[in-house]
């Protein structure tokens, strides 16, 4: 979600003697998840630090073998950074969820007759606002819209993610909306939805609810690094589950623009659908970059994966490697 050049040129907000900066993440899960990307549109992505393009050939159609797909579709861009001195105190709606953690074999599954579970949602939030500033639900109270679920109930949820920790170490992986409590483009400014903490190949779930946008960074260790404004530097995987905005489609993305700015460590993170197609990742030290938001394609749209309107199942591998 980051912004384009001229979308950098935002109005600094006073707030007392101190002015908010625009830095980083605000662009991509804002338009671009119902803007299609059709067959013969150029994709882009970095592999071992090289820009290279290659022309879509998915088309959204049932897939008739099961050869690999390598072109990933369109997703809306990250959360860009609005940050000043005066940034209010970060909000935590979840303290650190304790329920049980494991692999479920079924949780790709969804209710036959359609009717997805709600359970531990808080209220919805109506939508408001239109382009960067468009603010879907972020859960009443804030950040409820995002809540960890346990392997066995997974299933019944619309939107679920399953994070795979690292092979060697704990991690701890912070949850928030683009739109953060105040109203502002401030979500990843020290506040968080949800903290999950996944020992060493721990493995978790967690649900969103619908009309949701926002990011999850992760890092090795108790807390995610910041930067000189309080903003979290790590990488990010972002997502956009059922927009309204974008007629119900649902993307994601793996971002390391954070990181890159603030010159902190990139993590690796891997983002696919349960299926492992649409695939969005980033090596650790970006050692490989597939479809997947660095600082050099910060200006560039389409990068990620998406999906038409329906249940989505992805796969999350954190502390990625390759």
């Amino acid at each position: 979600m980051q912004l384009k050049n001229s979308m950098l040129l935002l109005t600094a907000l006073a707030a007392g003697s101190s002015v908010a900066r625009l830095h980083g993440h605000e662009r991509r899960h804002l338009h671009h998840a119902g803007e299609k990307r059709e067959v013969g549109d150029t994709v882009y992505a970095t592999i071992n630090g090289v820009l290279v393009s290659w022309i879509n050939e998915w088309s959204g159609e049932a897939k008739t073998s099961d050869a690999p797909v390598s072109q990933a579709t369109p997703v809306s861009n990250a959360v860009a950074a609005a940050a000043a001195a005066s940034t209010p105190e970060p909000s935590s709606s979840h303290s650190d969820s304790s329920s049980s953690s494991g692999v479920s074999a079924d949780w790709t599954n969804t209710p036959a007759e359609g009717e997805y579970c709600t359970d531990g949602f808080g209220g919805r939030t109506e939508p408001s606002g239109s382009g960067i500033f468009y603010k879907g639900n972020v859960g009443k109270p804030w950040g409820s819209n995002i809540i960890e679920v346990s392997p066995e109930n997974a299933k019944k949820y619309k939107h679920v993610a399953q994070f795979v920790g690292s092979d060697t170490d704990p991690w701890t992986v912070v949850f928030w909306n683009k739109i953060g409590p105040d109203g502002g483009l401030t979500g990843w400014y020290g506040n968080s939805a949800l903290t999950l903490h996944l020992e060493a190949g721990e493995t978790k779930y967690v649900a969103f609810d619908e009309n949701s946008q926002g990011a999850w960074g992760a890092a090795k260790g108790d807390e995610l690094p910041k930067d000189q404004f309080g903003g979290y530097s790590c990488t990010w995987g972002e997502f956009d589950f059922d927009s309204k905005i974008n007629h119900g489609w649902s993307g994601w993305d793996v971002s390391a623009i954070q990181a890159e700015n603030a010159h902190h460590e990139v993590q690796g993170m891997k983002i696919c659908n349960h299926a492992g197609e649409l695939c969005s990742i980033i090596s650790h030290g970006l050692s490989k970059v597939i479809d997947a938001y660095t600082a050099d394609l910060a200006g560039v749209d389409g990068i990620g994966g998406k999906v038409v309107p329906g249940p989505t199942r992805l796969v999350v591998n954190l502390d990625y490697k390759e």
